[in-house]
């Protein structure tokens, strides 16, 4: 009787192996998206806020520049223009922020669509 489940057993190791393997790959695929996600993310952040750090402080000696050359004769409507600017400019990268937050994330879309194609290859492979 242990010679009839032999035959049956070597196929299912292999199957079950194959299995494993094909699991396997699928998670090392994981592991390199979120890892290619997360430099990407690091990237932009850093430019994000080097682009910001430097855009305000053009900004703010642009301002400085208006109101010290207005100043004997429109100090207050100077002073009054620069903070509408500034408050201006945090308002659009309010609206910019809310934008890239309504957008869809993009993390493991390939090993999503990977799996979706192994498990139509699964469904059409012919039967027994």
């Amino acid at each position: 009787m242990s010679d009839a489940r032999e035959p049956v057993s070597g196929p299912l190791r292999r199957l079950g192996a194959s299995l494993l393997t094909l699991g396997r790959i699928r998670l090392e695929l994981l592991a390199i998206e979120a890892q290619e996600e997360k430099e990407r993310i690091a990237g932009l952040m850093l430019w994000a806020v080097l682009a910001a750090v430097l855009a305000g402080f053009g900004l703010l000696m642009l301002l400085t520049l208006v109101v010290v050359a207005l100043w004997d004769s429109y100090r207050l409507l100077a002073i009054a223009g620069a903070a509408l600017a500034l408050f201006g400019a945090a308002a659009l990268a309010v609206a910019k922020l809310k934008q890239l937050l309504a957008m869809p994330a993009t993390l493991f879309q390939s090993s999503i669509a990977e799996l979706r194609e192994d498990a139509d290859a699964l469904r059409r492979a012919p039967g027994p």
